[in-house]
């Protein structure tokens, strides 16, 4: 069975909707990562909150992709998930 990622990267991405999903990667990608790396500590959004001082229904609006995080938000939900932030720049699929 196929993520929805693998389809939608299988589809053309020509198309006015193929460049607004290309365009919200990373976005998704950061509310994607921020989820994985709190289930994966077995905290819920509430328990992060109290660790954090960040509001529960702010951490949600983060995960739900409702709200962009700053890198300085980002710095505080990894350290209180005991984890270290990092940021990295990898190249683009060349096409051919």
């Amino acid at each position: 069975m196929k993520t929805l990622d693998e389809y939608l990267d299988a589809q053309p991405q020509n198309d006015e909707f193929g460049k607004e999903w290309q365009d919200s990667q990373p976005e998704m990608d950061v509310s994607r990562v921020m989820v994985d790396a709190r289930i994966s500590q077995n905290l819920s959004q509430k328990e992060l909150a109290k660790r954090t001082g960040i509001d529960q229904a702010d951490i949600s609006k983060l995960e739900n992709g409702t709200r962009n995080p700053s890198l300085k938000l980002l710095k505080r939900l990894a350290d209180g998930m005991g984890m270290t932030l990092k940021l990295e720049f990898v190249p683009k699929k060349s096409i051919q």
